[in-house]
């Protein structure tokens, strides 16, 4: 069988030439031949299937040393393994965020003077959740109380019981008397708990999944929770932030450079979710972050049902120009169905409140 370069190989496998030579160096992908001469590597075609393995472990963080087990691993063994791999990395992760989230709040504290007064916050809110237009149904969930403001938008047909367990799960965190820090670790470990109810789930062909994106606040401590497409932005002194980046392979497309924003907003494919919860076969990976709340943030919560049809300076304008929540959610849900709101639109307004 005729051998390929290493760029006809590198590029069948979706690998460039010098993580090629990497592999090789490390004894994880040799070459099947080698010019004498030239030092050219060549490989066999049966060889790509090692290649695309190594290159998707690569892709999820993977050590090249544990990449040289489970490839050496029966397929089902080298599955228990990735499973096995990435609960750690999850783990790790909760307990980085926790140790990172007391940093930040030691730093914080120590940079107010001791005569500064916090004043006390509270928050009005306003929920929307309508199923659009031409929809019977509507796997959305929108949820807002004094301590926790949930989004969540769930797919493939059964999407609406999933996205209501995830709303559910976070509901009992409301009443957990912790401060923001604790409650990462808390959001993270419950996602891993809804993650594997709504694959559990599962009937036949028919995989139900969901987005699920929240705040639960402390005080003027707020933890931050996100997995999808669904969003939060931040209107700050007349300036509006978008706090979390979509989950989408459009937005992956970005990142890499390959798409601009505009490009991105009219794919087809822009709904295309990398992230959910119920969405494959190995544990989710959720966002998680610590932010400080300030008397007059106002904070919208949305799924892509609105930020999909509705552009980007509408929401500010509707957001920034219109005083109560229950109004500016209004103002969204109108705007959504000028847009022809296609698709479920929910959405969460919540303002901070000096008392």
């Amino acid at each position: 069988m005729e051998l390929l370069t290493i760029g006809a190989f590198a590029r069948a496998a979706r690998l460039t030439p010098k993580a090629l030579r990497l592999y090789d160096e490390v004894g994880l992908l040799t070459p099947a031949a080698v010019d004498p001469e030239s030092g050219y590597r060549f490989y066999e075609p049966e060889q790509l299937a090692r290649a695309r393995l190594i290159a998707q472990l690569r892709r999820i963080g993977m050590p090249l040393a544990d990449i040289r087990t489970v490839c050496d691993l029966e397929p089902d063994a080298a599955a228990q393994a990735v499973i096995a791999y990435w609960q750690q990395v999850a783990a790790d992760t909760t307990a980085r965020a926790h140790h990172v989230a007391r940093l930040v709040e030691d730093l914080s504290r120590k940079g107010i003077a001791v005569s500064d007064t916090k004043p006390t916050l509270t928050v009005r809110y306003a929920v929307r959740c309508d199923p659009g237009h031409g929809r019977d149904s509507n796997e959305d969930v929108a949820y807002a109380g004094d301590r926790l403001w949930a989004v969540a938008d769930g797919t493939r047909g059964a999407g609406a019981a999933a996205s209501a367990a995830a709303v559910n799960a976070l509901k009992a965190l409301e009443l957990a008397d912790k401060p923001a820090v604790d409650l990462l670790g808390m959001l993270a470990a419950t996602v891993n708990d809804v993650d594997r109810v709504v694959r559990a789930a599962a009937t036949g062909d028919n995989q139900p999944a969901t987005t699920l994106t929240a705040i639960l606040r402390r005080g003027s401590q707020l933890a931050l929770v996100h997995i999808g497409d669904t969003r939060i932005y931040l209107l700050r002194g007349g300036e509006l932030a978008q706090l979390t980046q979509d989950h989408t392979w459009v937005q992956s497309q970005v990142d890499h450079g390959k798409l601009n924003p505009d490009q991105a907003a009219a794919h087809p494919q822009r709904a295309l979710l990398t992230r959910a919860l119920g969405g494959g076969s190995q544990p989710v990976e959720a966002d998680l972050a610590l932010r400080t709340a300030l008397a007059g943030d106002r904070y919208l919560l949305c799924s892509d049902g609105l930020s999909a049809v509705v552009g980007r300076d509408d929401l500010h304008a509707a957001l920034n120009d219109t005083g109560e929540p229950e109004p500016a959610a209004q103002r969204l849900i109108d705007l959504a169905y000028a847009a022809g709101a296609p698709d479920n639109i929910a959405c969460v307004v919540a303002d901070i409140i000096a008392a």
